[in-house]
């Protein structure tokens, strides 16, 4: 199929979207063997998500597939080579008219893997650590993270919608699917 029949072109009332990838690898701490997330907590001069926990990744860049991209942001931000990352879900979040009267938004890829490998290297983006699961809640997530990791880590496919609401906010909804991700 030619570049020019993909329909890119013609935007309309559609709107345009960002890929984006967010992964979370989990640990057991080999001192008390808690099950534990790698998160990031933005660094205080982050213009997004400053002193906040987040998962690891971002931007999908135009040359990889979402799968790629999510390995080589593991490497950016943390130093960790993975293995093997699974699919957990896709969520489309709808970021309101830009200043052009367009309608972009964002279509994250949320994956989740497991590591042995715990030693992270220093990031630009902040400070990395290992929450115990159970702990969650006594960080200060990123709002979404606190209904969406539950499901990235509970390990059935779910899909999410983020809505914008009239005071700048978003709505989160999420679904799930009985979507077999592991299937080729």
């Amino acid at each position: 199929m030619n570049v020019s029949e993909q329909g890119a072109r013609e935007f309309g009332a559609r709107h345009l979207v960002v890929p984006r990838v967010l992964v979370f690898l989990t640990s057991v701490n080999p001192t008390n063997g808690a099950h534990e997330v790698l998160l990031l907590k933005g660094a205080p001069t982050k213009r997004l998500w400053a002193n906040k926990y987040n998962g690891l990744g971002g931007h999908v860049e135009p040359t990889e597939d979402v799968y790629t991209a999510a390995v080589r942001e593991v490497w950016e931000e943390a130093g960790i080579e993975v293995r093997a990352l699974s699919l957990r879900g896709v969520v489309t979040i709808d970021a309101g008219f830009d200043e052009f009267g367009r309608r972009p938004g964002i279509l994250m890829f949320v994956f989740v893997g497991e590591t042995t490998e715990r030693t992270v290297w220093p990031s630009a983006e902040g400070t990395l650590a290992w929450v115990a699961v159970d702990a969650l809640a006594d960080y200060p997530l990123v709002d979404d993270l606190v209904e969406l990791l539950p499901r990235a880590l509970e390990g059935s496919f779910f899909f999410g919608h983020y809505s914008s609401q009239p005071d700048g906010t978003l709505r989160y909804a999420f679904r799930s699917s009985n979507v077999d991700s592991s299937a080729s």
